[in-house]
C-alpha cells in the first residue's frame, strides 16, 4: 500500500523569525510526493539565505593598525528577483497530484512568491478499506501573500589584527526564540591585506587584500497540525552552511575610502521535517511516519561588491551594494578601539 502524507511546510520562517508565522499550507501527495515539491519549493529560499547571510563581512581593503579591535552592527537586505518567486509545477513528475482544473504544467510560488489566486490540486491515496480516494487542497504560497520583497538579515561582528595586515573575524546571531520559531547564526573569518607585505604600503594609493569567511545559520520552527494530519513534535529544521571568498581592492586613504570586490559563495542547505505525522482517513484507517525526509540544496555563484567607508576617529560608518542571485545592500555601523 502506497503510504500518504499530507504536510503542512512552513519554510522561510528562517529568513527572519516573524517573516511567515501565520501561513499554514498544506500540501498532500505521498512521501516522494511531498519532498520533490518541497524542494522546489524552498530552494530559492535557501539560495537567498545563502547570499544575504556573506555580506558585511569586509568594510574596507586596507588593514587597521596591530592589535586594533574593531566592534560593527551590520544590516543587510536581499532583494528578490521575480524568477525566484515561483517555479514549474508538472504534474507528470508527480504520482499522486493532479492540478484541480486540468492542466498539464504551471508557474506556482516557491516560499518567497504568491498564488494568486489560490491553486488548488487533487491529490489520489490508496485507502485499505474504501480503496481510491480523493482529496482537494491548496498549494502553499510565500512571504509575497504579505507583501514581502526583501530577506532582512543582521549581525554582530568583531574582528580582531593581532599582526600586520591580517584581520580575524567572527560574527553572530545570538540564540533568538519565540513560541514556534528558533533562529542562530555564526561565523567566522580570516581577512589579509596583502599590499601590507610590501615596502612601500603606506604611500601606495590602494589597498589588496583576500578573505575567506564561513557562516552557519541553524533554524527550526514547531507548527501546528493541519486539519488532515495529526502527530507529534511536527517541526522544520534548516541548517544554512557556507564559504565566501573574496577579493578586495580599496582606496588607501585616512577618512574616506572606496572599495570593490569579487568574491565566490559555496555551500548547503539542509531542511529536515521531522516529528510523527499520523495519516488518517477520519474513520478506520492510521498510520505513523516518522522523521518523513530531509532535502538538501546546493548554494553557489558569483557576487560583486561596491561600497564605500567614513571614518572619524573611532566610530566608522560603511554602505556598500552587492550584485549576485539576490543583490542587496548593507550598513556598517563600526567602532575601533
Amino acid at each position: 500500500m502506497k503510504k500518504l502524507i499530507i504536510l503542512t511546510i512552513v519554510v522561510l520562517t528562517v529568513t527572519a523569525v516573524k517573516a511567515q508565522e501565520n501561513v499554514n499550507d498544506l500540501l498532500a501527495a505521498g512521501i516522494s510526493d511531498a519532498e520533490r515539491f518541497t524542494k522546489d519549493y524552498i530552494a530559492p529560499a535557501s539560495e537567498g539565505l545563502g547570499f544575504s547571510i556573506n555580506n558585511g563581512w569586509f568594510n574596507n581593503a586596507k588593514s587597521p593598525r596591530v592589535f586594533s579591535f574593531e566592534l560593527s552592527l551590520i544590516g543587510n537586505v536581499g532583494f528578490i528577483k521575480d524568477e525566484k518567486k515561483s517555479f514549474q509545477m508538472n504534474v507528470a513528475d508527480y504520482e499522486n497530484i493532479r492540478f484541480e482544473d486540468g492542466s498539464s504544467s504551471k508557474m506556482v510560488a516557491t516560499a518567497l512568491g504568491h498564488n494568486d489566486p489560490d491553486i488548488r490540486v487533487i491529490i489520489t491515496y490508496d485507502d485499505p478499506v474504501f480503496g481510491n480516494q480523493e482529496a482537494t487542497l491548496v498549494l502553499p504560497t510565500g512571504i509575497g501573500s504579505e507583501g514581502v520583497d526583501l530577506i532582512p538579515t543582521g549581525f554582530l561582528q568583531a574582528s580582531f589584527s593581532p599582526f600586520k595586515g591580517t584581520q580575524i573575524k567572527g560574527r553572530f546571531i545570538p540564540k533568538i526564540a519565540t513560541d514556534d520559531a528558533e533562529l542562530g547564526l555564526y561565523g567566522f573569518g580570516l581577512q589579509q591585506e596583502f599590499t601590507s607585505w610590501l615596502p612601500a604600503n603606506k604611500v601606495l594609493p590602494v589597498a589588496v587584500s583576500g578573505l575567506i569567511a564561513y557562516t552557519h545559520l541553524d533554524a527550526s520552527y514547531d507548527f501546528t497540525d493541519a486539519e488532515f494530519v495529526q502527530g507529534d513534535n511536527q517541526r522544520v529544521e534548516t541548517d544554512v552552511s557556507t564559504l565566501l571568498f573574496e577579493l578586495i581592492v580599496g582606496t588607501n586613504l585616512k577618512i574616506i575610502n572606496f572599495y570593490g570586490a569579487i568574491g565566490y559563495v559555496t555551500g548547503t542547505s539542509t531542511t529536515d521535517l521531522l516529528g510523527t505525522y499520523r495519516v488518517t482517513d477520519g474513520l478506520l484507517f492510521a498510520e505513523d511516519i516518522v522523521d518523513p525526509f530531509s532535502i538538501e540544496n546546493d548554494i553557489s555563484g558569483i557576487r560583486g561588491t561596491v561600497g564605500a567607508n567614513l571614518q572619524l576617529g573611532f566610530f566608522g560608518l560603511n554602505a556598500d551594494y552587492t550584485v549576485a542571485e539576490f543583490d542587496s545592500a548593507t550598513l556598517g555601523i563600526n567602532f575601533k578601539f
